[in-house]
C-alpha cells in the first residue's frame, strides 16, 4: 500500500500545502481520502485525474471536501467527453452539501459524476481495500477510516477531539495518519481537534507502528506539535508534508 500526501494543511490551505487530501494506492487502484480546498491541482502532480477510482470524505467541512466541486467540472466537461462515474463515500447529506456548493441556484444532481454512498460505522470492500469506519469526536458528523490491503493497515483520523473510537480503529495499524491541530494550552476548545500530545497518546494506546502527524494549521507551531507527539508516542513519528510518500 502506498500513501501520498497531496495536502495536509489544517483548517485552510497554507503557503506550502493545500488542505487535506491523501492518495492511497494498491494494485493499480487509487483511492482519495478527502479532497479539501486547493487539493485538486496538487493531486494532478501525483496522478492522472482520470485514474482516481473512488473518493472517501471524512466529513463535510470545506478543508476536507470542497475541491470535489472543481473535480465535477473536470469529470463532467472534459474535452474528450464525460469521465466514468466513480464512488463518492461521505457522511449523511454529502450530495446535497456538494451540489449546493457547486451551484447554489441549481437543483441539478452530481450523480452523473459520482455514485454517492453514505458512510456508517462498519466495514465495506472497495477495490482491493477493506475499509472500516467509525464516528469520531468533531462538531459535525465525522468518520475515521481504517484502510487495509495486503497485510498493511493505514488508519486516518479525519478531524477529531479525543476519541476512544479512533483508538479502537487504529489498533495495531501499520501507520496512524492523525490530525494534531493544537498545542497544549488552556484555551483549546473541547471536542474539536487533538494536540500533538493527544495524537501521540492515541497512537501509543492503539499500538500503531508509526505516527504520521497531519492537519497542522499554518498558524500553529508545527515543531512544537511534533515534539509533543513524539514524546507522548515513544515510537517513530513525523510531520507529513505535501508531496511526501510512504510505502506501508
Amino acid at each position: 500500500m502506498r500513501l501520498t500526501v497531496v495536502g495536509c494543511s489544517g483548517s485552510f490551505p497554507g503557503p506550502d500545502s493545500p488542505a487535506s487530501c491523501y492518495l492511497v494506492e494498491q494494485d493499480g487502484f487509487r483511492l482519495l481520502l478527502d479532497l479539501g480546498n486547493g487539493a485538486l491541482g496538487a493531486l494532478a502532480r501525483h496522478a492522472d485525474l482520470d485514474s482516481v477510482d473512488a473518493v472517501v470524505l471524512s466529513h463535510l467541512h470545506a478543508d476536507h471536501c470542497l475541491d470535489v466541486c472543481p473535480y465535477v467540472v473536470y469529470r463532467r466537461y472534459h474535452p474528450d467527453g464525460p469521465r466514468r462515474r466513480i464512488p463518492l463515500l461521505g457522511p449523511t447529506g454529502t450530495h446535497g452539501r456538494l451540489a449546493s456548493a457547486y451551484d447554489p441556484h441549481s437543483r441539478g444532481s452530481l450523480r452523473d459524476v459520482f455514485d454517492v454512498v453514505a458512510i456508517a460505522p462498519g466495514e465495506r470492500e472497495l477495490g482491493p481495500f477493506r475499509l472500516r469506519f467509525d464516528r469520531v469526536n468533531h462538531p459535525v458528523e465525522t468518520y475515521a477510516v481504517r484502510v487495509e490491503a495486503a497485510g498493511a493497515a493505514l488508519t486516518y483520523s479525519g478531524d477529531t477531539g479525543r476519541s476512544d473510537a479512533l483508538v479502537r480503529l487504529a489498533e495495531g495499524s501499520t501507520a496512524l495518519l492523525c490530525e494534531a491541530s493544537f498545542t497544549d494550552g488552556p484555551v483549546n476548545p473541547p471536542d474539536l481537534h487533538l494536540t500533538g500530545r493527544e495524537a501521540g497518546e492515541h497512537a501509543a494506546t492503539a499500538g500503531a507502528g508509526r505516527l504520521l502527524v497531519t492537519h497542522v494549521p499554518p498558524w500553529t507551531d508545527s515543531a512544537t506539535v511534533l515534539a509533543e507527539a513524539t514524546t507522548a508516542f515513544g515510537g517513530p513519528a513525523e510531520l507529513v508534508t505535501s508531496g511526501a510518500a510512504y510505502d506501508l
